[in-house]
């Protein structure tokens, strides 16, 4: 006879899915890479229960949503500031928990941030697909049922741990969204194809994340991007690849940033790339949260990429009691 499920999708919010740290490598044969648009909360949730820091988890992008155990648990969350109750009891994002069979857990919100994680003993179970457990919901593959949770589902943790981890227990400070969000951009490569006034504009403009973002791209609202001297030469661009942080410009002159379900390729020009270490950060924008984009060179990104590893392992070393 097989294990119960441990979590039954009663309410199943917006879009959530199971995600790991993606399938990279795939871009040449047309498949994107999937996977948290967080990974620095997917790695800290399963810090929380002192486990392999990739297994997948389940990623909540908006509630609201209930859950509801099957069996005595261990559950984590980290990420986005979501009111969180287990049954009626407060049950605070950034710290371990334990469930008993029969309890609901509420997710509401989120009041700070996008993104949350919620983690279970040993991941979630789901077929390993290219390497990843990842649900690409464009492609309709990966994660449990290669989809985003509807009602009914049901989520299996691999090991069956009702109790807390050993030890003295570690938790994470509230997510906290910055008044102004400073995102350090590399040249693209049609950078040079754009009018200097439109760069102009692009350096001093007091943009906000949009309401239509979605886990393909950020969009951004704020001045129109336009070539007044040649308007259509950057809308006969070949298809050429794009990835995740890539600053695409579509015909109506509004921004999109490339998020974690970006396609292989695309014919937008191509202004700008987001460094990798800021991009946790832009996936965790509310609407309407300010942006403003600084200039970085390569050196700079990569130093910022050290920078946000370094601290990653630190937060999860202590997490992890090492």
């Amino acid at each position: 006879m097989s294990e119960p499920a441990t979590l039954h999708v009663i309410k199943p919010g917006l879009q959530n899915s199971v995600q790991d740290l993606g399938r990279p490598g795939w871009r040449h044969l047309g498949l994107g890479s999937a996977g948290a648009m967080d990974p620095i909360a997917l790695q800290l949730a399963n810090a929380l229960l002192r486990q392999d820091l990739a297994l997948p988890v389940l990623e909540v992008c908006g509630g609201p949503v209930q859950l509801r155990f099957e069996q005595d648990s261990a559950f984590a969350l980290a990420g986005a500031d979501y009111e969180v109750l287990l049954d009626s009891l407060p049950c605070p994002v950034g710290w371990p928990h334990a469930a008993r069979a029969g309890q609901v857990l509420r997710l509401h919100g989120p009041r700070a941030g996008r993104f949350a994680y919620l983690a279970l003993p040993g991941g979630i179970a789901a077929p390993a697909l290219m390497g990843s457990c990842s649900t690409d919901l464009a492609s309709g593959f990966g994660g449990p049922q290669g989809r985003a949770l509807r009602a009914g589902d049901a989520l299996q943790a691999v090991v069956a741990a009702a109790d807390l981890p050993g030890g003295r227990r570690r938790g994470l400070p509230a997510f906290m969204a910055p008044a102004v969000l400073d995102l350090r951009v590399l040249p693209g490569p049609e950078a040079a194809l754009f009018h200097p006034e439109a760069m102009a504009e692009f350096w001093r403009a007091d943009w906000h994340a949009s309401s239509r973002s979605n886990r393909m791209g950020c969009r951004l609202d704020g001045p129109a991007l336009r070539r007044p001297d040649r308007p259509d030469e950057l809308s006969e661009l070949p298809s050429h690849a794009v990835l995740p942080g890539v600053v695409q410009v579509p015909p109506d002159g509004q921004p999109i940033v490339l998020m974690a379900d970006a396609q292989a390729t695309g014919g937008y020009p191509r202004l700008a790339v987001v460094i990798e270490a800021d991009l946790p950060r832009l996936a965790q924008c509310a609407p309407g949260q300010r942006l403003r984009f600084l200039p970085a060179d390569e050196a700079q990104a990569r130093a910022a990429r050290r920078r946000s590893l370094g601290a990653l392992r630190c937060q999860c070393q202590a997490l992890l009691g090492l």
